[in-house]
């Protein structure tokens, strides 16, 4: 009987991905190093969990690796450093406020001057998470200085090479040269090779197209989709504000995500396979049949526009 995988640096360039011809030493190891960072992400999380993950941030990023024709990995893994990066870089210059014996109005306009500049470097901040996350992954679109250059005037930022240069350079510092976070698309990939190993029925190159697309909604529309998901678990229409601290933990769950977007998939290819694929996806990641569906049905209900039929 074939050994069934349960859940208790990873790189590739998607155009090849084939999935069934990874190892099952290989795919128990990845598997449980992905539990592990997931839970140790979800027992770190910051107050300022997911603020820069707003959609119009997101689009910005995903047209931009568009535009340049770069990896869709590259995308998912700039999101995530971007919200890593901008999390502690905006703590670490709050800290030097001035608000410790200081007057209310003083503290308040240092705050503005560093949101001030903030706004003018941002764009360029974003750029460079793109262009950290394309090298990390070494494809074979890479982005030279002066295409960099050259594509940032076109959208208006009249930027030097060696401010371009120095932008990165500050960026990296800030991620304290640490780049290798896994990123959404990861865990999909991971989780579906799983499943495919567990249940060779299932027909898993058709199903990643899909889970392709449905991860780039649910990573658009993911405010959207993760309220009507909160109103559902808490059978409440308002949210007070300590339900919807605690629910962080729900929103930045990779391992729900990564098993929610093939569920999803699956509603969408092959129907009548639905119960199986979840209850196989519980077993890999741990996550209940209920939570798994829950997801999907509240994500194929904005996938179709009928969202509002969600408490």
């Amino acid at each position: 009987m074939a050994k069934r995988l349960t859940c208790f640096p990873f790189h590739r360039d998607v155009g090849s991905l084939k999935f069934h011809e990874t190892s099952f030493d290989l795919l128990k190891d990845l598997l449980i190093y992905l539990n592990k960072i997931n839970k140790e992400n979800l027992d770190g999380l910051s107050k300022y969990s997911g603020s820069f993950k707003q959609k119009r941030l997101v689009e910005y990023i995903f047209l931009i690796t568009q535009e340049l024709r770069l990896d869709p990995t590259v995308g998912y893994h700039a999101v995530e450093l971007l919200q890593r990066f901008m999390v502690k870089h905006l703590t670490d210059m709050l800290a030097t406020s001035p608000s410790q014996g200081a007057h209310a109005d003083e503290a308040t306009s240092y705050e503005d001057v560093i949101f001030d500049n903030l706004k003018d470097k941002f764009p360029l901040m974003l750029f460079s998470c793109v262009q950290l996350a394309n090298k990390l992954f070494l494809h074979r679109h890479m982005i030279d200085t002066s295409t960099a250059v050259q594509f940032l005037h076109s959208l208006g930022l009249s930027v030097s090479k060696q401010t371009l240069l120095e932008s990165e350079l500050m960026v990296f510092k800030g991620l304290e040269y640490r780049l290798n976070v896994l990123n959404p698309l990861m865990y999909v990939e991971v989780i579906l090779e799983v499943l495919g190993h567990n249940e060779p029925s299932i027909p898993v190159e058709r199903l990643y197209r899909i889970c392709r697309h449905a991860l780039q909604f649910i990573t658009l529309d993911q405010t959207a989709i993760y309220e009507s998901l909160l109103r559902i678990t808490i059978q409440c229409v308002s949210p007070t504000r300590e339900q919807r601290e605690k629910f962080v933990t729900v929103t930045e769950d990779r391992m729900l995500l990564g098993a929610g977007v093939i569920a999803v998939a699956t509603y969408i290819l092959c129907f009548k396979k639905r119960q199986q694929v979840v209850g196989e996806l519980s077993h890999i990641t741990g996550i209940s049949r209920r939570s798994i569906s829950d997801f999907a049905h509240v994500t194929l209900l904005h996938i179709v526009g009928t969202s509002s039929s969600v408490m």
